[in-house]
């Protein structure tokens, strides 16, 4: 049986640089500081895809999205595979969600016109109980919330999410992102949901306790209550990574050139919307970072809340997100292209007990991924690995340990065939590829990052010299070796890690026989 409460914490499309712990010149996380000072802080982890359906059925099962195959938000994910909330039910934790996970279910397991099939945002199985699902399409929960507090309402609930306040002062030349929300901030969605884990922490009914907080923020719509949208200044935030204009910055690739198009023109995030000239997208991030802020505001609530009631040092703290942001980087906001910034994302786990970090505040600068978590927490809880999982537990980096055999690198994949955020666009028409086409694989270490595209042409990049990837060296001669062995590395990665759940089983004359477990640190289940 459970013996400790786990609150497991995700912002949605956090930057991984942004905590101040690491040294970012602009936002400030104190509270996340002082997690990551009593826990481990993982400074290259990633995420394995985007956006944030595919991501998360990838942090939630521990597969590689080659594996799981929830390719875009909207496509089912596989009853077949299990998940962090299925494992934990093993162990006698009744999981509970407060927010969302972005999960379309096994449609063979319903009629054809079930409601659960009409929305992308439903709930990974094995959460018995909702007690929140807010988002940019369902915002009726904190609506109705809001209404019971007083506080007015508009006609269209979407409204919440995108009016700012009208004819705000400096908004006309700081940029539009600078008009804070009509709420304050004790009523925003993000104080909402934190509300609700604070009921549960306080009267959580079964103990020991498991509890999913699954914030919408910093995620888009860029608007922030006051004091967020105000706290940082546009002068004081780091400049965007960009070529001197949109036109060259499409030169690089027929990819970035097609998303330009479609960010700029198509969409939430076109430029009529967010615009992309200096001054805005300057004040733009500084709002990002405000949301920042405010999440971490509200995690230091739930902390001192843990402690005033006795439950702190018998609650592991996980902290992490499922993607992030370029925020103007190449012109670009939002995910979908193959930079960096789109997938390196934070990972702060504090595990008291006999799993605890024996010397707090380390920083890890070994590569990490998503995939990682569910084995972890698994590990952490006196449980196996499912057989399913390509990730590998940390449990080794908490106790001090680097273990044997680390990767050297990260992977991530991108299905592009269709973009739920830019309505009407085909990729595959536009681009003169085959659906099954739309699809490229990244591999980056600590100095080349090498992608391939099924059917577009590669991109290399030295990362030592060109931190921005902005000089694709694919063409370059003096790179040819480089490049067929980083494709060469990728297609051997790509074998050794297709989908393995009865991989390990061989029929005989006595029945089954178990092959032995792999190399893999962790055991399997």
């Amino acid at each position: 049986m459970p013996n400790k409460n786990l609150l497991f914490i995700t912002a949605d499309q956090w930057r991984g640089e942004c905590l101040s712990v690491l040294g970012h010149p602009t936002v400030k996380t104190p509270h996340l500081d002082a997690l990551a000072a009593e826990g481990v802080l993982f400074r290259n982890h990633y995420a394995q895809c985007t956006p944030c359906g595919p991501s998360r059925a990838s942090l939630y099962t521990g597969m590689y999205l080659q594996n799981h195959r929830s390719i875009q938000n909207g496509v089912p994910l596989d009853a077949r595979h299990t998940n962090l909330a299925l494992e934990m039910r093993k162990l006698g934790y009744e999981p509970t969600l407060v927010g969302y996970t972005d999960t379309t279910p096994d449609p063979r397991g319903y009629p054809p016109h079930d409601p659960v099939l009409t929305t992308y945002e439903g709930i990974l199985p094995g959460f018995k109980r909702v007690l929140a699902m807010p988002s940019t399409s369902n915002p009726e929960p904190w609506a109705l919330w809001l209404e019971e507090r007083g506080h007015p309402v508009p006609e269209n609930l979407r409204d919440l999410y995108y009016n700012p306040i009208e004819n705000y002062p400096g908004a006309a030349t700081r940029g539009k992102t600078y008009a804070p929300a009509r709420y304050p901030k004790e009523a925003s969605d993000s104080a909402f949901v934190t509300e609700l884990a604070r009921q549960f922490i306080r009267r959580p009914g079964r103990k020991p306790w498991w509890l999913h907080l699954s914030y919408l923020r910093p995620h888009p719509p860029y608007l922030a209550p006051e004091p967020y949208n105000h706290m940082y200044h546009p002068d004081d935030v780091p400049l965007c990574v960009q070529a001197s204009s949109v036109e060259e910055e499409g030169k690089i690739h027929p990819y970035l050139a097609f998303l330009l198009d479609k960010n700029l023109n198509v969409g939430s995030y076109r430029a009529e919307i967010y615009p992309r000239d200096a001054n805005s997208l300057r004040q733009l991030r500084a709002t990002y970072f405000g949301l920042m802020t405010e999440i971490d505001d509200l995690i230091g609530r739930l902390v001192t809340l843990l402690k005033e009631t006795g439950q702190y040092d018998d609650t592991v703290i996980v902290f992490g997100s499922d993607h992030g942001d370029l925020l103007g980087d190449h012109y670009l906001l939002g995910k979908g292209a193959y930079f960096d910034r789109n997938v390196h994302i934070p990972l702060i786990i504090r595990a008291p007990g006999k799993n605890g970090v024996p010397a707090p505040g380390r920083i890890v600068d070994a590569f990490t991924e998503n995939i990682d978590i569910l084995p972890t927490l698994l590990e952490l809880m006196g449980a196996a690995r499912p057989r399913q999982c390509d990730g590998t537990s940390l449990v080794p980096f908490l106790r001090g340990q680097t273990p044997d055999h680390w990767r050297t690198e990260v992977h991530w994949e991108v299905d592009f065939r269709f973009f739920d955020e830019y309505p009407g666009v085909y990729p595959d028409r536009e681009l003169n590829l085959d659906p099954e086409a739309c699809v490229y694989n990244v591999i980056r270490d600590g100095r080349y990052k090498y992608v391939h595209f099924a059917a577009l042409p590669p991109l290399f990049f030295d990362l030592q010299k060109d931190p921005g990837e902005q000089q694709n060296l694919a063409g370059d001669s003096g790179y040819t070796e480089l490049v067929l062995r980083y494709a060469l590395k990728m297609l051997s990665w790509r074998m050794v890690n297709d989908e393995r759940t009865l991989t390990h089983l061989m029929a005989g004359p006595d029945g089954l026989i178990e092959r032995p477990r792999s190399r893999r640190s962790g055991k399997d289940g």
